[in-house]
């Protein structure tokens, strides 16, 4: 091919992408053979779209080309039998190897041959070097990494990954010139020419003649505004528009841009190469007739303006509910697809998610960076005051599946939310320098990226799934608050191109002091003329101002819109316009109690406003519709309420006294929140203010009310008999099936308790109706561990069962002993006193494999561990399925461990809440669920269930200050709920999907009053293996004691989601 054959395809490849024709650009791309596109080609991988990659790929390696090419269409074909196996799909699979994998033999057939074996086993992870494989969307993430490398080392491939430097719509360019030269070459050259077409040669007529030539230019935007060329413009997005006009970003100088009132403006941006000045300064002045007409509208707060009465009734103008948020609001946004639900964020950098119809909590998190060793030390000293860190802005994305939080330090988040109400942390950036201002999503390519701006002046575009900066835009002079049209503090409007990084025009704002678009949520006059105005992009320059904002404003003055109105809030006053009549439709105070400048937000169809409050509060403001909607989810809550028979009457919304402690609704500014601190603070992996006093992480409905078990009465207690000297105990555990308890004392003593039935030969479950026996052998002789070497202040007792329950291991310093449980003897002892057994776990499915993790932070298996630890291992947990094991140390870290080859895969520090210190000699114990899909983590300051694999902390929940610290914690045996015991005497009952609290046992409840008045609390908790409600507790003045919930109870407290019915409603589940 030519050189000049060559660049054409390289114009019409540049043409093609600017008019989005994307597909057609990538078939161009293939048939020609000229440029590879090595970002579509990852897109294709992580879609796993197998047919159109290798079709692209065609048309420019073929298997015989060279080894990279081989290594490339191998890898690609053997994910996608790989895939095929993990689905069961085995008839697609054998396909697979014979079709596509075959070619393959002939480079090596021995690995053919164990691809084949792949065939006969049940999961492909049972071959060791797929043991790690985990999931089909990071194995193709791994993929797309391997084939980059490949393509750079790939002599027919790395010359053609990149494009040549072109400006841009160079083609357009082309033309223009040529009509130009054209014209030029009439003999009759007309003034204002007719060009309607560049299928043939342009001519002018004798009949309309000018002498001499004429500049053309733009001839080539007329023709584009004649419709010369088939265009597909796309909408940008704007600041406030993430969910009501979603569109893609586009480079072409015609865009499509969406104006306040709903209305598409078709706007010719001109090249930056064509005759006219584009960096101009264009004035954005008012007219002396608008800036003569009153700023202040007649009306009064409550009237509506006559003309516009019918139109006031879909106003959400009446005040539905309140909701105590607990700190002062400073950015709301409605979920794209449910009406009802908000997420919300605060000036402390508290995010949360509302059922504003049930007024129900859902989802919590409080602020916390997640990985404080990666930040820059700019940020590091940001946080070395005790300032807090406030949201900027909270916006969901356009499908509701991710929702990002700016704050006012630096950082941006970004979480995934799930089915469950379940947020995850997803990404978190250091997006600017200082303040991250704003941001908004927007979809591109079928890719979904989100734009930041900030104090350090500059723009930001992220991809969301990567977190990758791909754009940074540079121009203004101040901090930019919105964008891609943006505005700065110095009131100059930019207007920016995406792929070039260039400004295609600039302007000045009225009174050269707005720093927000009016089509974005907020708006600030820096004590100046306040203005709210709708511009006209397509001119540059004002449409019309809405007239009714005070003349002078001291704050920022928050607006929205929302089908044909526009609501902004100042003066303590919500005001409504009609987007058709600049006057003042409505105004209302909402019933007192507003900010002089709230926060505002529309939900998307209108139905609702919500608005911020002075008492840390926002106001559900609504039309009939809204009523409508808020009266069906009460109705809904009410019948599952009654049905349940929880309660024989409602009680009274914003009442703190009718409320059980720790189910604060809606609490009265005057109610003091110390009294009423709440129960949770459910899944903080974000950091707790110091000696913060917070609310229920559920702001539970009326609907449900926390389980308080305060006396003997409320359940179902035994104490355990025991003759021998009173202990403190340090480890618990059930025998299975449930018929035995066994403790270990601080002096290593170990007891034994069975329940036998009548005949005292047969045994029975455990339970708290029937008095067990003290079991001890007839020679007297404990079973006791070896404590002699041991120093008894820094020991860390262990204990383990076989699979079968016969026999334990135990180590209390010393050497670890192995018993038979049966005969209560001692077999053996072994593994040397120096370094001592800290922690034992057997193989589930082997009682032949012991693992034991020791003091000198080594972990004893088949191989001594040593470079995973830093402090004593304290805790063991293994994943057979997952063929890995996962250890806990004193020093607060997590490792995890393949089993194939005991390398160490990754390893991670726990995040400990804010004003916690990991003591040198807090023990981190691990529990497994019954599924094996999370690994719980027990840590003095907190309980996490995290990822066994990634070692992700999925949520975390810490307790209340008043309780002290968390001194146990464990599963239930059907894995539904996780029973934590605290240095208060307390136990806690929360649900296990969601760490949410349903009970609280209180001391009082299973201790009789009339003990001594020395506090003793729980150092251990066991769960029933075949009972999910009973537990046992081991004290700390050796008493033990089992719990039961009462036979008319069943369990303890039930799951508040359940109950309000909130888990199955439409109005919360997001699709995964």
């Amino acid at each position: 091919m030519s050189g000049l054959s060559l660049e054409l395809i390289f114009l019409i490849l540049q043409l093609l992408n600017e008019e989005n024709y994307k597909e057609a650009a990538h078939r161009l791309e293939s048939e020609s053979g000229v440029y590879c596109n090595v970002d579509y080609i990852e897109e294709l991988v992580v879609k796993g779209d197998w047919d159109k990659l290798e079709k692209y790929l065609a048309g420019f390696i073929r298997v015989g080309d060279n080894r990279f090419s081989v290594k490339m269409l191998f890898e690609i074909r053997k994910q996608k039998y790989l895939e095929a196996l993990d689905k069961k799909e085995r008839a697609k699979a054998l396909d697979i190897l014979k079709e596509e994998l075959k070619v393959f033999k002939q480079f090596d057939g021995e690995l053919f041959s164990e691809m084949t074996n792949l065939l006969t086993i049940e999961n492909i992870r049972e071959n060791a070097q797929l043991s790690t494989y985990t999931d089909d969307v990071t194995a193709r993430g791994v993929l797309a990494k391997k084939l980059k490398k490949l393509i750079e080392m790939n002599p027919e491939l790395h010359h053609k990954c990149r494009l040549p430097t072109m400006n841009n719509s160079r083609l357009c360019l082309l033309v223009n010139q040529s009509l130009k030269w054209q014209h030029q070459l009439c003999q009759n050259p007309n003034s204002d020419p007719d060009i309607t077409s560049i299928l043939v040669d342009h001519t002018c007529g004798p009949q309309n003649a000018a002498q001499g030539l004429v500049p053309m230019a733009n001839e080539f935007s007329s023709i584009l505004r004649s419709g010369g060329l088939p265009l597909q413009p796309e909408v940008p997005i704007y600041l406030g528009t993430s969910s009501r006009a979603q569109g893609t970003l586009n480079s072409l100088p015609l865009t499509l841009l969406p104006n306040s009132g709903g209305g598409p403006i078709l706007a010719a941006h001109n090249n930056g190469e064509n005759q006219l000045v584009l960096r101009r300064s264009r004035s954005f002045d008012l007219s002396n007739e608008i800036r003569n007409i009153p700023t202040s509208s007649v009306t009064r707060p409550g009237q509506i303006n006559a003309d516009n009465f019918f139109a006031s009734e879909d106003l959400p103008k009446n005040v539905i509910s309140t909701i105590n948020v607990g700190s002062d609001v400073t950015s709301m946004d409605f979920h794209p697809e449910h009406e009802t639900l908000l997420l919300v964020g605060t000036n402390n950098g508290e995010i949360s998610i509302w059922d504003i119809g049930s007024r129900l909590r859902i989802a919590y998190r409080m602020f916390i960076i997640w990985d404080f060793s990666t930040c820059s030390s700019a940020l590091q000293a940001s946080y070395s005051n005790e300032h807090l860190n406030s949201v900027t802005r909270v916006m969901w994305s356009p499908d509701g599946l991710f929702l990002g939080v700016a704050y006012s330090k630096h950082i941006l988040q970004l979480y995934s939310y799930r089915t469950g109400h379940e947020l995850r942390d997803h990404l978190e950036i250091e997006a600017h320098v200082g303040n991250v201002n704003d941001l908004a999503f927007f979809n591109r390519d079928h890719r979904l990226y989100i734009i930041t701006c900030g104090q350090d002046k500059l723009v930001k575009i992220w991809d969301v799934v990567t977190g990758v900066n791909q754009r940074t835009l540079e121009g203004h002079d101040a901090p930019v608050y919105s964008f891609l049209y943006t505005t700065a503090i110095d009131g100059k409007i930019k207007v920016w191109s995406f792929d070039n990084l260039d400004i295609k025009f600039e302007y000045d704002s009225p009174g050269y002091t707005s720093i927000r678009m009016a089509y974005s949520t907020d708006g600030l006059s820096r004590n100046l003329e306040s203005y709210l105005v709708e511009w006209d992009e397509g001119e540059g320059n004002f449409k019309q101002n809405y007239l009714g904002l005070g003349k002078h404003c001291s704050g920022v003055v928050k607006f929205d819109t929302t089908n044909r109105f526009l609501v902004a809030a100042d003066d303590f006053t919500i005001k409504f316009w009609n987007m058709e009549n600049t006057q003042v439709l409505y105004r209302t105070d909402a019933d007192g109690g507003l900010p002089a400048f709230p926060c505002i937000r529309f939900s998307k169809n209108g139905s609702f406003l919500v608005v911020s409050t002075n008492d840390n509060g926002i106001k559900i403001l609504g039309n009939q519709e809204g009523y409508r909607i808020v009266k069906n989810t009460q109705n809904q809550s009410e019948g599952r309420r009654v049905a349940s028979g929880s309660v024989s009457k409602p009680p009274t919304f914003n009442i703190a006294s009718s409320l059980a402690p720790g189910a604060i609704l809606a609490l009265p500014a005057s109610t003091s929140r110390t009294n009423m601190a709440s129960q949770n603070k459910d899944r903080q992996n974000l950091q707790d203010a110091q000696s913060r006093n917070n609310i229920d992480e559920l702001e539970f409905s009326i609907i449900w009310r926390l389980k308080e078990v305060t006396e003997s009465s409320h359940l179902r207690s035994l104490k355990l008999p025991d003759n021998l000297l009173p202990v403190r105990i340090v480890r618990l555990i059930y025998k299975k099936p449930g018929s035995a308890l066994l403790a270990l004392a601080y002096n290593g003593v170990h007891k034994l308790w069975k329940w036998q039935q009548a005949d005292k030969r047969t045994p029975r479950d455990a339970t708290a109706d029937v008095e067990p026996q003290l079991w001890q052998p007839s020679s007297g002789i404990l079973m006791t561990n070896d404590v002699e070497d041991a120093s008894m202040d820094d020991t860390v007792h262990c204990l383990t069962l076989s699979n079968n329950s016969a026999y334990v291991i135990s180590a209390s310093g010393g050497k670890a002993s192995l018993y038979n449980l049966q005969k209560f003897t001692t077999l053996a002892t072994f593994q040397k006193p120096a370094p001592a057994a800290t922690c034992l776990v057997f193989n589930p499915r082997d009682n032949n494999f012991i693992v034991i993790g020791l003091s000198d932070c080594s972990i004893q298996v088949v191989k001594t561990l040593s470079n995973g630890h830093q402090k004593c291992v304290t805790g063991l947990a293994f994943f057979p399925d997952k063929k890995i094991l996962v250890s806990a140390g004193a020093d607060a870290q997590l490792c995890v461990w393949s089993m194939a080859n005991w390398e160490k895969l990754t390893s991670k520090f726990l995040k400990l809440p804010s004003g916690h210190t990991s003591n040198a000699q807090a023990e981190t114990r691990l529990h497994i669920n019954v599924d094996q899909s999370r690994l719980l983590v027990v840590h003095e300051t907190h309980i996490a269930t995290y990822d066994p694999l990634k070692l992700d902390c999925i949520l975390q929940w810490v307790p209340q200050q008043t309780s002290g610290s968390i001194t146990d914690a464990v599963y239930s045996c059907d894995g539904q709920s996780i029973f934590v015991s605290a240095e208060d005497g307390s136990v806690c009952v929360l649900t296990a999907n969601q760490l949410r609290l349903k009970c609280k046992i209180h001391y009082t409840a299973y201790v009789p009053s009339n003990r001594s008045t020395i506090k003793v609390c729980p150092n251990a908790i066991a769960a029933h293996p075949s009972n999910p409600s009973q537990l046992a507790l081991g004290l700390s003045d050796g008493g033990v004691y089992v719990l039961e919930p009462l036979e008319s109870d069943k369990e303890w407290g039930s799951d508040p989601l359940s109950e309000t019915g909130a888990g199955s409603s439409s109005n919360h589940v997001v699709a995964n």
